[in-house]
């Protein structure tokens, strides 16, 4: 992996009380509940952050194409320990929850994107260490957790649940920590027109996949409901676009 230590990359949700997770250390997400954890780098749409966090990176925020006509929303970003904004979500279709159909009995069809910065191997903002480079497997990384802290197995009660995210979120990590593994394939997926490849996996809660664009970003996305191979990629225009 192209990383010193660790490619799990600092994720939080928008409207936390903490405002940072470093880079280096093992992905958190601000807004827990009592059936996600700590290490499940998930986003909450109920929480979603305003345009305001998304305007604030360095770097070009990716959506589904114009092709996809169905509601669009942002989720949150993801920052390091001196506030640089590092990666974020934007979501696509239904806003997904964690029982789903278990719950509602209607089936969810929804994928969200995840734009992850390119940055290379980089001291830290105090000067004391080095950070972390990101690679497609930041980006695998953050897309199978996600998946994850939307996925409820049936006949599975609260309590246990907690112990099945803990062992498939170890899991995640380990599949993105080999993108060249049996458990991948290859997808040819448009990024602004130009076909891309990217890895891809499906399970029984739904699909990853993750990938490079030309414009110095890694993308990640995650689904269920949507089939992954009629969609495509491109920079976001115009963040109103998304509610």
């Amino acid at each position: 992996m192209e990383t010193t230590s660790s490619s799990r990359v600092g994720a939080q949700t928008a409207e936390a009380p903490a405002t940072a997770a470093a880079p280096a250390q093992e992905p958190q997400t601000d807004a827990q509940t009592d059936t996600q954890p700590q290490e499940a780098a998930a986003p909450v749409p109920a929480a979603r952050r305003t345009a305001e966090g998304f305007l604030a990176a360095d770097f070009p925020w990716y959506g589904l194409d114009g092709a996809f006509t169905g509601p669009r929303w942002l989720m949150q970003v993801g920052t390091a320990a001196d506030g640089t904004v590092e990666h974020g979500s934007t979501g696509h279709g239904d806003e997904p929850s964690a029982r789903g159909e278990i719950a509602t009995g209607e089936k969810e069809r929804f994928a969200v994107v995840i734009t992850v910065a390119s940055n290379p191997l980089r001291r830290s903002g105090d000067g004391t260490g080095v950070l972390e480079a990101t690679s497609v497997s930041s980006a695998a990384w953050l897309a199978g957790s996600g998946l994850l802290a939307y996925s409820w197995p049936g006949q599975m009660d609260h309590s246990l649940r907690d112990d099945w995210l803990d062992q498939q979120t170890e899991a995640a990590w380990e599949l993105a920590d080999d993108l060249a593994g049996e458990d991948w394939s290859t997808l040819s997926l448009p990024v602004d027109g130009e076909p891309t490849q990217f890895h891809y996996r499906e399970s029984e809660f739904g699909w990853v996949l993750a990938g490079s664009t030309g414009s110095g970003v890694h993308l990640g996305a995650y689904g269920r409901g949507m089939s992954a191979y009629g969609l495509g990629f491109s920079a976001i225009a115009d963040l109103g676009t998304y509610e």
